[in-house]
């Protein structure tokens, strides 16, 4: 996503597969230099190709973005310039951005980049419009944070929703139809973790290896999660059959130890 104001282009990720198309995209529209680059989160699928924007353009992301930047070295992904703590107002020309961290869900330092005059707000890899997350709750880091943020990405009052993956921009409809998906596979997970019996449908033999049989159990788990959530979300979300077992394997790992 980019934002024009009077004299530059305020420039949010630079994904390595396409950066040079965003510079086209932006000659499209203006001929102001990028000035301004906002970190989305440390992942290299965001911001590596932060480089090929060229200049010297200010770098901003979260605190926590520049300890795990400074921590991979990376010569891709420059430490940022400017970092904040819980929320930073980006006042550039006539154009301003709120950034605001809300906590661990996919990684430390991810934050919600919201345009109020646009009514548009970015968060990347936590709402996927229309998919099925990516596999894991999109590898969260911390899946009850992954939940509120979902639930606090549709209170903010915005008409474009930016997500940093899949073929759309996003509604508040997608993000209710993902929370919602979500706390099925929570429900569904916590009933199987309740009515699953251990030590069921495996050799006995195995009994004496608790590995053995704690894999068995969550297997089992993990299917009934699946079975239970399958009816409902195949024909709503795409590439559902791809990552549901993941879905709820993460999801009991979360109820049984988070």
């Amino acid at each position: 996503m980019f934002l024009v104001y009077e004299t530059g282009v305020v420039m949010v990720d630079a994904p390595p597969r396409y950066s040079a198309q965003l510079l086209k995209a932006i000659a499209e529209v203006t001929d102001q230099p990028v000035t301004h680059v906002i970190y989305s989160h440390s992942h290299i699928d965001h911001i590596g190709g932060v480089l090929d924007l060229g200049g010297s353009p200010i770098t901003i992301a979260h605190d926590e973005t520049k300890r795990l930047l400074a921590r991979a070295a990376d010569p891709k992904r420059p430490v940022p310039t400017v970092t904040f703590g819980d929320t930073y107002s980006l006042k550039v020309g006539s154009q301003v951005l709120e950034l605001s961290y809300h906590g661990v869900a996919h990684e430390p330092g991810n934050i919600f980049i919201y345009a109020p005059e646009q009514k548009t707000l970015m968060v990347v890899d936590v709402v996927f419009p229309g998919w099925m997350p990516w596999r894991r709750f999109a590898l969260a880091q911390d899946v009850p944070g992954y939940f509120q943020q979902v639930a606090d990405i549709d209170k903010v009052p915005f008409e474009t929703f930016v997500g940093g993956h899949v073929n759309r921009v996003g509604t508040h409809q997608d993000v209710r139809d993902q929370l919602e998906f979500m706390n099925d596979v929570k429900a569904a997970a916590l009933t199987s973790l309740q009515t699953t019996a251990p030590e069921k449908e495996m050799d006995p033999a195995d009994f004496a290896n608790p590995w053995a049989v704690f894999d068995n159990y969550i297997d089992r788990v993990v299917v009934q999660c699946v079975n239970a959530v399958t009816p409902k979300w195949q024909p709503r979300l795409a590439a559902f059959d791809v990552y549901i077992w993941d879905q709820c394997y993460a999801m009991e790992q979360s109820l049984r130890i988070d």
